[in-house]
Formats: C-alpha cells, structure tokens, sequence
C-alpha cells in the first residue's frame, strides 16, 4: 500500500501532469463518438464536468501561468483576434482542406424534451467557450510551446519564441482539429497573439471568443457542421 502511494505522490509531482492529463482525457472521451455517435451528449457532459472538475482541482498550479492581468487595450487587442479566427473559420468552410465530412453536434437530434436540450445546449457552450479555451491552452501554449524550447518548460518565460515551438505548435494545433488548415491558421494567430502579449490570459480569451461566437453562430443558423 505504500508503495502505491509513493507511485501516486510522484505522479502527481511530475510537473506537465496538470497541463497534459486534462487535454489528453478530453480527447479521449472524444474519440468514441465516432463509433458510438448515440452516446455524443453523454459523452460531451462526462468530459465538460470532469475536465473542468480537474482543471479547477489544479487551479494552484496555474497561477504563475494566468499572471498578470490584462490591460484595456490588452483585453481588446484579444477580443478581436477572436473575432478573426471566427470570422477565417466561417468564411473559408468549404474552400479548405478537411479531414473528412463532418456531420457536427446537433442537440435536437437526440430526442430530447425542451429542456433537456437547452440544458445540453448550455452545457455545449460552457465547455467549448470555458472549458476548452482553458484546458487547450495551458496544454498548447503554455506547456508544449515551452516544452520545445526546454523540458523544464517552466523555466522559459512565457510567450517566448524558437522557430520550432511557433511552428510546430500551429500545425498540431491544426491537426487536432476536423478542419486542419483553418486550425493551423488559428494556431499562428492564437501564437502570435501570446508572442505579442506575454500572457496565457489573452489567448485564452481570444479562443473563448472564438468559440462562443461560433457557437451563438450554430444556434443561430443551424449550421450544426462547426459543432
């Protein structure tokens, strides 16, 4: 039994852990939608409310990363990149290169009543403009781009720039995603942003921006693809 909780305690010591698990277990409840695409809401739920749960469990550990605080026209500068990457991830659907067709996330497919669907419409939109703008960027941009420029990725100041990390952290980034060319442009902008501003706080926004727009965007058209 000790030795187990040695193995526990040096674990939970290892300093990427509270950037990579939660980013690593989101995809990974991810993946089984695509052969088990009934169990899309359960899943999506599950993920949102226990990433979230393990993001605010490590919250502490974060505090160097969300410090300091941003200017007015620091919020704005990030608000408006946002904005851009919404506006380059609606107009280029259907000119871009894809992985494949993607049928989306359409809450009224399941047969749901009224309001169990508004609940999981809420639910989509805190975890895709709270839970993920957090999640992925304390994984991409404040360990991995870090990380390539040194392992002790703690010790590189934040937003700090090698050809490698910009780059290689982009084209990931993009290929995370369905739509990988409109990501890896999303990556350079969300990069760029965090080279210019020195702060995760920014990025973060901006991707929240990005996300919660597209998400008002889906509601608003049904275009249920971009979920």
């Amino acid at each position: 039994m000790r030795h187990r909780k040695d193995r526990l305690k040096l674990l939970l010591e290892k300093p990427w852990l509270p950037y990579v698990f939660p980013f690593v277990l989101f995809l990974l409840l991810t993946g089984p939608v695509r052969f088990f695409p009934a169990l899309s809401p359960f899943l999506y739920i599950a993920k949102t409310i226990i990433v979230g749960a393990l993001l605010w469990f490590w919250r502490h550990e974060y505090v160097a990363d969300l410090s300091p605080g941003l200017s007015f026209r620091e919020w704005l500068t990030a608000f408006f990149c946002g904005l851009l990457v919404l506006v380059i991830w609606i107009a280029s659907e259907g000119y871009l290169f894809q992985l494949d067709q993607n049928f989306g996330f359409d809450p009224h497919a399941f047969g749901w009543s009224g309001a169990a669907t508004k609940g999981l419409i809420a639910m989509r939109l805190i975890g895709a403009a709270v839970v993920v703008p957090v999640m992925e960027e304390l994984f991409w941009r404040s360990f991995l781009m870090r990380y390539l420029i040194n392992q002790d990725f703690r010790s590189v100041s934040m937003g700090a720039f090698t050809w490698l990390s910009f780059m290689g952290v982009a084209i990931l980034f993009g290929l995370e995603h369905h739509r990988v060319i409109v990501g890896i442009i999303a990556g350079l902008l969300y990069n760029l942003l965090l080279i210019r501003q020195k702060k995760l706080k920014g990025v973060i926004l901006a991707h929240g921006v990005t996300n919660l727009g597209l998400g008002i965007y889906v509601l608003l058209t049904g275009s249920w693809m971009f979920w």
